[in-house]
């Protein structure tokens, strides 16, 4: 079947955005901004090193290719993070989960709209049984109305973190995107730090640079590029489907270093997540795969 290689892709990657909580945990006490400025340019070394041992030919930017570049970092990457964090001082985690755990359902309706093809009630649908899963897995938790604001403009970030990608996808392919979203994050992270943190009191310790190095080049480099494959091979509301699968990764993660075990919930919402996969996986025809995201030519990686 030749979904399952995009399928394996696109769950491999959430998996491993979701063990970014637990490792993310052991840098607790590092500026945020300035760590994920780190943790962003190191993907982004990796990435480059990678387009050029693939010998990938150059490519021409456009003005428009340039500015989606600039809006998918700045949204997907640096406005995601800086929402993410403030929303964190206004709400608990389990109503921020649940609030960006609604990605599914939004990338199942907007994404045939960005690639001009019709919206499949079948994977909506799915998609809902994915976002009830993530729900029930987080639990709802508690809020005040600007903590629902603020995840909800996380959730615009990891939506459009998927939707700028788009319409670049078949020109630039998932390797240069991965890596040009990236880099431009870097500076701007970087300012945002300098701006609103305080310096860091001490320099990151082995521990710390050790999951800096996982954040960067696993979660972040191995991740982006195997998502931006899922989504150029299988279409955004498909690919979509396995943002549910964070949580998953997270508690997997929590468990293997021993600092958590799963709760009734927790198995619960996997269990709907799982279904929710299967049931919007389970009718793909690549035959009608939108052209729109197809890569352009085999070099695109």
């Amino acid at each position: 079947m030749r979904s399952a290689a995009p399928a394996a892709g696109a769950a491999a990657a959430m998996l491993l955005v979701g063990t970014s909580t637990a490792v993310s945990a052991t840098v607790a006490d590092h500026p945020v901004h300035l760590g994920q400025a780190l943790r962003y340019g190191l993907a982004a070394v990796v990435l480059l090193v990678v387009v050029r041992r693939l010998g990938l030919p150059r490519v021409r930017l456009t003005r428009r290719d340039v500015l989606l570049l600039v809006a998918l970092a700045a949204t997907g990457l640096v406005g995601f993070n800086l929402f993410l964090v403030e929303a964190t001082r206004h709400a608990s985690p389990a109503l921020i989960g649940t609030v960006v755990g609604a990605a599914p359902v939004v990338l199942a309706v907007a994404g045939p709209l960005v690639e001009r093809r019709a919206i499949g009630t079948r994977t909506v649908v799915a998609a809902a049984v994915v976002a009830l899963g993530t729900a029930i897995a987080a639990g709802l938790g508690t809020g005040s109305p600007r903590g629902v604001l603020l995840a909800a403009g996380a959730l615009l970030g990891e939506v459009l973190f998927s939707l700028l990608a788009v319409p670049l996808l078949p020109k630039l392919g998932p390797v240069r995107v991965a890596a040009w979203s990236a880099a431009l994050s870097v500076p701007m992270l970087l300012t945002t730090g300098l701006l609103f943190e305080p310096l860091p009191a001490h320099l990151p310790t082995a521990t710390q640079l050790a999951a800096f190095g996982y954040l960067g080049a696993v979660v972040t480099a191995v991740a982006f590029l195997l998502w931006y494959r899922a989504l150029r091979d299988l279409g955004t509301a498909r690919a979509g489907l396995f943002a549910g699968l964070v949580p998953l990764g997270s508690l997997l993660a929590t468990v293997a270093l021993g600092v958590g075990t799963p709760r009734p919930a927790d198995i619960a919402g996997a269990v709907l997540v799982m279904i929710g996969v299967t049931v919007g996986m389970s009718r793909i025809s690549p035959g009608r795969m939108s052209p729109r995201i197809r890569p352009a030519a085999p070099t695109t990686a």
